[in-house]
């Protein structure tokens, strides 16, 4: 999980390339998520909608907005506003 940082208040994951080779981070990614501090702006970029990931955010009470960049390109943003 080295690679999960935060910059500003901003976490940025790309995880398109793991999820292609057929990996699921999604538990490293709400492990991280839970131990960031309120008010982290969360950008994820994956290669689908990622709506498994999308209703985990949302089960955490936090709102998760998906955007596609580009075809196999979407970014999902979330604020951690309430600690989970």
């Amino acid at each position: 999980m080295s690679s999960f940082k935060i910059e500003n208040q901003r976490a940025i994951i790309d995880i398109r390339e793991r999820v292609l080779k057929g990996e699921h981070p999604r538990r490293e990614i709400i492990n991280f998520v839970k131990s960031a501090p309120v008010g982290t702006l969360f950008e994820i970029h994956l290669p689908h909608r990622g709506e498994p990931l999308v209703a985990t955010f949302q089960s955490l009470g936090m709102n998760a907005i998906v955007n596609e960049i580009e075809p196999s390109h979407f970014r999902l943003m979330a604020i951690k506003l309430n600690e989970v």
